[in-house]
């Protein structure tokens, strides 16, 4: 372990860790340093879930961290029940491990509690809707067979019927713990999203006092050092100050170069900021970089807002040395498909080439049906 810099010497003796010292400590933990020697499932519980909006996300990810990971693997473990696709951390869908779920999903109710008071869309029209009664309505008819959303919102328009059925199905979604049912998020295939409760797809209740300061630890496990903004900005949850106050006393302390109170578990690693950082394609909800209120560890503002697009659509991200430096996307035409890579600024001839091997290896991965390869970096957003 290579120790942080010297501890400042005015205000509080805490040492100062830069953002590529931060960095380098979240890619050591995200499994993106080096990719590891372990299953899917292990890896999964570690990062406390993947995003997933997209249903290929979650296999982009673990193809990126894990060493001989294939699409069978994560596949194999939605159909066993042993992960889930639901929505937890930021009122997002996230793959999460049947353990996790029964934790995760009861601390983040209160994301969905809030978003049921403040939804522009959905809070006026529910105003009169008894919400109670909607729970009691909707869980058996989820639980007798997966609904679609659309499916779900017809039966509960039985019910109340001077409410828009889009609007009841998104009161349910809140209000329960709805998983997605495969085939949604098994490699290779397609099918609308179909829900049904976690307690009847798991076989198992949910944690009825989990606890927030276990959901903090193993979130600096896999991505500190962080402050408290950080660990919120992760979580979408408030007042976490809380629960580190009781921890403080077993955690180690930082600075960032702006001053920010940072923590961190006592035995973590700090890698040396000039550990290499090899070539990384992330998937568009990559964890990694939404997972801070201050991201510059990972990306800077400036990149950050070139991939706020217009459409809303999040772009493939291509780390280089550790940090965003382009966008990327797979291409298919005519049997051959095509890593297309953005970068931000001008790359040297070794960085090149290293980004040109990994897209080779995502193409063999994501692509083997195809009969030619090919990697094409565009002109520099920068010139």
């Amino acid at each position: 372990m290579v120790m942080p810099n010297s501890p400042r010497t005015s205000g509080p003796a805490r040492a100062t860790l830069s953002a590529r010292e931060l960095g380098r400590a979240t890619l050591e933990r995200q499994f993106l340093l080096r990719r590891r020697d372990v299953n899917a499932l292990t890896a999964i519980e570690h990062l406390v879930g993947l995003q997933a909006q997209a249903p290929s996300s979650a296999y982009y990810q673990l193809w990126s961290r894990l060493a001989g990971f294939t699409p069978d693997e994560l596949a194999g473990l939605l159909l066993d029940r042993k992960v889930v696709r639901i929505v937890v951390m930021r009122g997002t869908i996230h793959l999460v491990s049947a353990a996790d779920c029964a934790t995760l999903r009861p601390l983040t109710q209160v994301i969905m509690d809030r978003d049921l008071r403040t939804n522009m869309l959905h809070a006026k029209p529910l105003a009169d809707v008894d919400l109670d009664r909607l729970v009691e309505v909707a869980r058996p008819l989820l639980e007798q067979e997966p609904r679609t959303n659309a499916e779900l919102g017809t039966l509960l328009a039985e019910h109340w019927p001077t409410c828009g059925p889009g609007h009841l199905a998104h009161a349910a979604r809140d209000l329960l713990p709805l998983v997605q049912v495969p085939p949604r998020g098994v490699w290779g295939q397609r099918g609308q999203p179909r829900l049904t409760t976690a307690e009847s797809w798991l076989g198992r209740g949910l944690d009825p006092q989990p606890a927030p300061a276990t959901m903090v630890l193993r979130y600096l496990g896999a991505f500190g050092p962080a402050s408290v903004a950080d660990m919120q900005t992760w979580s979408g949850l408030t007042r976490l100050r809380e629960v580190v106050e009781p921890l403080r006393a077993s955690l180690r302390s930082f600075d960032d170069d702006n001053g920010t109170q940072l923590f961190d578990l006592p035995d973590a690693e700090l890698p040396a900021p000039d550990v290499p950082a090899p070539p990384r394609f992330l998937p568009d909800f990559d964890n990694v970089l939404r997972s801070h209120a201050d991201r510059t560890r990972i990306i800077s503002d400036v990149d950050r807002k070139r991939m706020n697009t217009r459409n809303g659509v999040t772009p493939n991200a291509l780390l280089v040395d550790g940090t965003v430096a382009g966008m990327w996307r797979i291409i298919r035409a005519r049997g051959t498909a095509t890593v297309a890579i953005t970068p931000f600024r001008r790359l040297d001839s070794a960085a090149r080439d290293a980004v040109a091997d990994e897209a080779e290896r995502l193409l063999a991965f994501a692509a083997a049906d195809a009969s030619s390869h090919d990697v094409q970096f565009g002109v520099s957003v920068d010139g």
